[in-house]
């Protein structure tokens, strides 16, 4: 009998060990560790300009592009916003190749680059910037040793594509609610955690456009992964609701397929927070085992983990 019990009891180990490490398990299994190769170039339509083989460029308004990486995998856009007095470049890419030469070609003023949470494909990786600016967080900020930050692999998960962790040197920090000053541009931080805990969005208080990251965008959003959380995805959605206006045009980080930049609208965001608070009641119904697969509307769709897993205490800020 003892030794039956203490089989139990190894197995128990065992399967809790491989639950609290299914998103290693899941991303190393899923993953070939080396960068992804490049997608056949498309017509990208009239509104877009090839920057090179590589990077695109569209005019979303005055002093406003979208740098696109269409050639890459997961089709990354990046988004410059320019001020009288400096620009912001929101996200990076995954650094395979350097975005700046795209930048200088757009703007001379200096540039700050924000990334809207540190997954790799945003952080730019082994491309430096000048200025560099992340969301304010305690948990965050206490683990930056003099304004130095070296991610870790739950934040990063680079490992999938072969991209060591970066050590990021931070000029700024961006409190959630914030405004970010370019000169005669202002831009509202919203804290949009959900996808990760350190993610962020940007609000242009003068277009009413929204920069959204990971947060939303046409195709999978992924709620499943380290640091992601169901409750936090809820808070994320009624905050850019409580901010956006009726007419924002909503700017994500990734798209499915061409043309253009990734382009969502504030019902977009409503449909998500209907989505997830039918999920938490659980009367939503999914597809798949691990993630599960709920359809948001025809543009988007939610990937997260099985009820059981799921969490929905709020971790915001902490």
């Amino acid at each position: 009998m003892r030794y039956v019990v203490t089989l139990i009891i190894v197995l128990c180990l065992v399967c809790w060990a491989g639950v609290s490490q299914r998103h290693r398990i899941l991303i190393e299994f899923l993953s070939s560790g080396e960068p992804p190769p490049l997608l056949d170039a498309a017509d990208e339509g009239a509104e877009t300009t090839w920057y090179d083989d590589y990077f695109t460029i569209e005019a979303l308004g005055p002093r406003t592009y979208a740098i696109g990486e269409p050639r890459y995998a997961q089709q990354n856009y990046s988004y410059l916003i320019i001020g009288s007095e400096r620009a912001v470049l929101f996200d990076a890419g995954p650094g395979f190749r350097d975005i700046r030469g795209v930048v200088e070609s757009l703007t001379e003023q200096p540039v700050t680059f924000v990334p809207s949470h540190f997954h790799y494909d945003h952080t730019g990786n082994t491309v430096t910037f000048e200025r560099v600016a992340v969301v304010d967080l305690p948990y965050i900020r206490e683990r930056a040793r003099s304004n130095v930050l070296t991610l870790t692999w739950a934040e990063h998960l680079g490992s999938s594509e072969g991209v060591a962790l970066p050590t990021l040197k931070i000029d700024e920090w961006l409190a959630p609610d914030s405004i970010m000053s370019l000169g005669d541009r202002r831009l509202r931080v919203l804290y949009t955690p959900g996808h990760t805990t350190d993610s962020i969005s940007l609000l242009d208080m003068g277009t009413g456009m929204l920069f959204s990251g990971d947060f939303i965008y046409p195709g999978p959003l992924y709620a499943f992964l380290p640091n992601s959380s169901m409750g936090d995805y809820m808070y994320a959605a009624e905050n850019v609701l409580a901010n956006a206006s009726e007419g924002s045009r909503i700017f994500g980080a990734h798209r499915v397929a061409p043309p253009g930049a990734p382009e969502l609208a504030l019902s977009d965001v409503k449909d998500l927070k209907a989505s997830l608070e039918q999920i938490q009641a659980g009367t939503a119904s999914a597809d798949g085992l691990y993630p599960r697969e709920y359809m948001v509307n025809e543009q988007l769709w939610l990937l997260a983990e099985p009820a059981w897993l799921q969490e929905w205490a709020l971790t915001v800020n902490r």
